[in-house]
């Protein structure tokens, strides 16, 4: 497996199979952003040719507003969306994704990480506690009567 940087042709594939990836609709969350504005924090992972995962993330300077459970100012690594390619689930590409990024947040000065999902995402619950990452869930954290999980794992 070899991880590396985002391309534009890494992310109009993973806008075409995302979708498919995450079993229902996701692909509104791969926002060109990702790749036109912080694809230098975005990567992806590669089984040969094929693409078999990738992580959009990025560094927050200080944390967001006050409702926040994590709203002190300190410099976060924030990771976004992830998608691993249904054949290669349960084989270390989330875990490598997440420790690549993770050490080049903590190169970045970032003191914590930060990832959000919805109740229910029991997957994403599993994966997180497994790494050892810190869960709240969080009422009205994406407006009122939208709960998510926060998921914060300390870097210092």
């Amino acid at each position: 497996m070899n991880v590396r940087r985002i391309t534009k042709g890494d992310f109009d594939r993973i806008v075409e199979v995302i979708d498919h990836w995450w079993g229902g609709p996701i692909s509104t969350f791969a926002h060109p952003i990702f790749f036109y504005e912080l694809g230098e924090q975005a990567l992806v992972v590669e089984q040969g040719s094929e693409t078999i995962g990738f992580l959009l993330g990025f560094h927050v300077p200080g944390a967001a507003g006050p409702a926040s459970p994590t709203s002190d100012s300190v410099r976060t690594g924030y990771i976004h969306l992830v998608g691993i390619h249904p054949d290669y689930r349960r084989r270390g590409v989330g875990r490598r994704l997440y420790d690549r990024f993770t050490e080049e947040c903590g190169a970045a000065g970032c003191r914590r990480m930060k990832a959000i999902t919805a109740p229910g995402n029991e997957g994403s619950i599993r994966f997180h506690m497994a790494l050892g990452w810190n869960a709240q869930e969080v009422d009205d954290y994406a407006g009122p009567g939208r709960r998510r999980i926060v998921f914060t794992k300390p870097l210092v």
